[in-house]
């Protein structure tokens, strides 16, 4: 990656009972944690092959949180043993998911010159693509990757945009297009 470009993995810990709780009734809590768990070790995997300037995970709850724990061990276990070295945790902290994405490319940008955001419900988001996105940001503003459901797997930015992610209405078919209207409105290249 010719500039400098850090990569953060946005998650919530593979607690049962509160990751994926949509998929509760298919697979059970226990089953949904597994597949958060899986989702995540993926996204891990894609993200380490990528030879990023700095590479987090920034999870949800905090560090009081037992899910903290177990983010943390997860990350011990020997599929996670090639990114140990490179990969930080950070917390996401409070306020809604824009909100929290915000800061945490905010605290990218005040290091490197591109940051890319990723959440670990894409497993199509691989090496390549984060490799493709990363490249994107040499000649344009902000890259995205959207989602099936509406929203978008991936954002990534050379400059703090706060509009981007202020009241938006996430977790909507909406949120994708409404992004575009206000990238558009903000001014800058992208590309998705």
């Amino acid at each position: 990656l010719p500039m400098s470009a850090a990569l953060v993995i946005f998650a919530k810990a593979p607690v049962a009972g509160q990751a994926k709780t949509r998929m509760i009734p298919a697979l059970g809590a226990q089953g949904a944690a597994r597949l958060a768990q899986q989702l995540l070790l993926h996204a891990v995997h894609q993200a380490a092959q990528v030879p990023w300037d700095a590479l987090a995970l920034c999870v949800s709850p905090d560090t009081t949180h037992p899910a903290f724990t177990l983010a943390q061990d997860l990350l011990r276990k020997p599929t996670a043993t090639t990114v140990q070295s490179r990969l930080t945790l950070s917390l996401q902290g409070d306020g809604d998911l824009g909100q929290r994405m915000h800061r945490a490319l905010l605290r990218g940008l005040s290091q490197h010159a591109a940051v890319l955001l990723m959440g670990t419900d894409a497993p199509d988001l691989n090496a390549a693509v984060l490799q493709q996105a990363a490249q994107a940001l040499q000649t344009h503003d902000a890259v995205f990757v959207p989602a099936h459901d509406g929203g978008y797997a991936l954002v990534g930015l050379r400059q703090p945009v706060p509009e981007l992610f202020e009241g938006m209405v996430w977790s909507t078919a909406s949120v994708m297009a409404e992004t575009r209207i206000r990238t558009h409105q903000a001014g800058l290249r992208w590309c998705e």
